[in-house]
């Protein structure tokens, strides 16, 4: 579980990581990987809605609830946990993507949208690779641009580094 390759894609807010991603999971996917996903959220969010079974115990004060089913299971934790404490959780895929996390030592992808009127969330030697529709960027890094037909060209490009990627056990 500390060993499985990590990718992460930073940029500001209102850049379009979650839409790549959401993109790229069936390209990965189809090219035989098993993968997860990471978000970082900076705010409050709800899994449990008022009156389901599981806000019911977690209001009743219980600290960690598991719900199961044929399909799928959740795990909701009433506390913060870091990225590593997450990421130590995860078990039997081939990837996981990150969605933010920035500030941390991950392999990244950065993403810069020209509409959004913001940058890159660092230079662009902290990146493998950059997704963006800006025309005057110089660059040796790959690059690629927000037309799903560069999803195939971006998912054989994670193929290609994976085995470069940060693991887990690379930074605890």
């Amino acid at each position: 579980m500390h060993t499985i390759p990590i990718l992460a894609f930073a940029a500001y807010s209102g850049t379009g990581k979650t839409t790549l991603i959401e993109k790229l999971i069936p390209a990965l996917k189809s090219r035989g990987l098993r993968v997860a996903v990471i978000k970082h959220d900076a705010h409050s969010f709800e899994i449990d809605h008022e009156g389901k079974d599981s806000w019911r115990f977690a209001r009743a004060g219980a600290d960690i609830t598991v719900i199961s089913s044929p399909e799928k299971t959740a795990y909701i934790e009433q506390r913060n946990l870091s990225f590593f404490q997450s990421a130590a959780m995860i078990h039997d895929v081939d990837l996981i993507l990150a969605e933010g996390f920035k500030e941390l030592g991950l392999t990244q992808i950065g993403i810069c949208r020209q509409a959004s009127g913001k940058g890159f969330t660092a230079g662009l030697d902290r990146y493998i690779a950059v997704v963006t529709d800006l025309t005057d960027l110089d660059t040796a890094i790959p690059r690629f641009g927000f037309a799903d037909s560069e999803i195939p060209r971006i998912a054989d490009f994670i193929l290609k580094n994976m085995a470069g990627f940060t693991r887990l056990c690379d930074i605890l």
